[in-house]
């Protein structure tokens, strides 16, 4: 198990690292005033940057706001890109922190949605007493654990909101979130260890 694991990173690590040369190629074409290119990344991470933002904000028409502010800042601001990080840690971090300040300016804390999610991210034992208790029906099971993880993650504060999202929904690892968000990656594996235990405690009538 442990080898697959590893081969399933490293093909990980080698599809980002290829990524990464690609959205550079990208990025020096637009630079050089090709503007085709810049639609090519923006069909690249529109999805992407969507899922992040909707799920931090809960509404669709923000968060179309949002990714769109999103692309017109990073390509007024891309002289400033320097490729020290990949492009897709740079939008990240353009996208997150526009959601964040939405938030806090608007003082938002409504309906988080784990629509993209997946059962990974609930805890085992949380999975197994639903489909007891559902019989083995995996749609059930499946519907009252998003609606019980919903009511749990509306608790959480927005910086250990942002790291569930980037963790457990975009899979990035805690040394890109730390990027994103201007964190260590310590304060990071911190944020994403206290919201679990948060969310263990709210949904412990589910954990015995």
């Amino acid at each position: 198990m442990d080898a697959v694991k590893t081969k399933v990173a490293l093909a990980s690590g080698l599809d980002k690292k290829l990524s990464s040369g690609a959205d550079a190629a990208l990025v020096e074409r637009v630079r050089a005033g090709d503007m085709a290119a810049f639609d090519e990344l923006t069909r690249k991470y529109r999805q992407r940057l969507y899922s992040v933002v909707y799920n931090m904000l809960s509404n669709r028409e923000d968060a179309l706001d949002i990714v769109q502010e999103s692309f017109i800042k990073a390509f007024v601001n891309l002289s400033s890109f320097k490729g020290e990080s990949a492009f897709y840690t740079w939008i990240y971090r353009i996208a997150v922190n526009l959601s964040v300040t939405f938030l806090k300016r608007s003082r938002m804390r409504r309906f988080f949605s784990f629509d993209n999610a997946d059962e990974k991210f609930a805890p085992a034992d949380v999975m197994e007493k639903l489909s007891v208790e559902n019989g083995g029906n995996r749609s059930a099971m499946l519907g009252e654990l998003k609606e019980k993880l919903n009511e749990a993650l509306q608790t959480l504060s927005i910086k250990h909101r942002t790291v569930v999202v980037l963790y457990e929904i975009e899979g990035l690892s805690h040394d890109e979130i730390a990027e994103i968000t201007g964190a260590s990656p310590a304060t990071v594996r911190t944020r994403l260890h206290y919201a679990k235990q948060s969310l263990r405690a709210i949904l412990k009538d589910y954990i015995k």
